[in-house]
């Protein structure tokens, strides 16, 4: 919807919807959830709206993208309530969320290059994990024991206990012995929450990151997920930025209606 609306103008929800591509029941579920200001009512009670109401929807169907709905909404509603403090908190926190999920990304793909060279030893199905092979490894080609391979990460056996309960890494039990068994999989997998450790990376926050490594099938196709993750942050980026140039241009407009 164009912005050379008089203030006064008398809009119906359909005029609203038109322009965004929504119902005419969505933008009544808009004002009742306080995203846009209360409508003025007809003497028969239809709802009739200005250009103010234009420049909330607008502003809201901007802020979604870079905040998502939940977050769009609270911010429309403290804007609507003079809140703007609280609205601009809601902003800010966005903003840190995208900054922390920008260094976990960085931090997976440091972690991702750190293990580059020990799989780069490895050859045919034991790569990624040969460098554990040796003494004290499983019944199979680049698989080991608990023992040899907390000693070649250099962290103690109880430590990949707790790793494997809180489902970071997932070794085989042997059916002789009961022995934890680590295989290619398993080793790259407790490489990768060893590197996000050092990080300083909660177990919590590791989990997630392990689960897209088995969901890819390896480090290689995971190359392709981090770059669209890559592409989504930097989406987030400039859409946060369009949801503040339509929320301020609201912010604007709500000046003197409020005087």
């Amino acid at each position: 919807m164009g912005r050379n609306l008089q203030s006064g103008e008398r809009l119906r929800p359909v005029d609203l919807a038109r322009g965004h591509g929504l119902s005419t029941q969505a933008v009544r579920n808009y004002e009742e959830a306080g995203i846009l200001p209360a409508a003025a009512r007809t003497p028969h009670g239809y709802r009739t709206y200005t250009s103010l109401h234009a420049g909330a929807l607008r502003a809201f169907v901007a802020l979604v993208p870079g905040h998502g709905h939940r977050t769009a909404a609270a911010i429309m509603r403290a804007v609507n309530e003079g809140a703007a403090d609280e609205a601009f908190c809601l902003i800010d926190e966005s903003h840190a969320q995208l900054l922390d999920d920008r260094r976990t990304l960085q931090a997976v793909e440091s972690a991702l290059r750190d293990l580059e060279p020990a799989t780069a030893r490895g050859t045919g199905a034991g790569a990624g994990a040969g460098t554990y092979a040796g003494a004290g490894a499983g019944s199979g080609p680049g698989t080991t024991f608990i023992g040899p391979l907390a000693e070649q990460l250099k962290i103690r056996p109880a430590t990949l206990r707790a790793w494997e309960r809180a489902g970071l890494v997932r070794p085989r039990r042997d059916p002789l012995t009961g022995y934890r068994v680590y295989d290619e999989a398993a080793v790259r997998d407790a490489r990768l929450a060893h590197q996000l450790r050092r990080g300083g990376y909660l177990l919590e926050q590791i989990a997630p990151l392990i689960a897209q490594v088995r969901a890819a099938g390896g480090l290689e196709p995971l190359e392709a997920a981090l770059r669209d993750w890559h592409g989504r942050l930097s989406a987030r980026g400039r859409a946060m930025l369009a949801g503040a140039a339509e929320l301020e241009a609201y912010l604007r407009e709500r000046r003197p209606a409020r005087a």
